[in-house]
């Protein structure tokens, strides 16, 4: 009996030392953001009409001020009314 107890705590002490310790990463999953229906009519004319022309630009890659004039011109050059400009100017610009 002298000996179970001081026995049992070395045998706890190594099996907890000895325990996998697994650091299984986590990875994390961008949420997708829900757009409006008038938000998804931007991005949707944005991909067909822009796209239609040349690559696509990051929506970050210019700031809001900077796409006014950009989606102006290019709305012409793609015979796209102004609600269709304004859509996708506030798909751009929504972040």
């Amino acid at each position: 009996m002298k000996y179970k107890v001081p026995a049992l705590a070395v045998v706890a002490v190594l099996l907890f030392s000895c325990s996998s310790k697994s650091n299984i990463p986590t990875v994390e999953v961008p949420k997708e953001k829900v757009l409006s229906p008038e938000l998804a009519e931007g991005k949707s004319l944005f991909e067909n009409s822009c796209g239609r022309c040349h690559q696509l630009y990051n929506a970050k890659d210019f700031s809001a001020e900077q796409w006014k004039p950009i989606v102006k011109r290019m709305q012409k050059e793609a015979n796209l009314d102004d609600a269709q400009g304004l859509k996708i100017y506030n798909y751009l610009t929504m972040n």
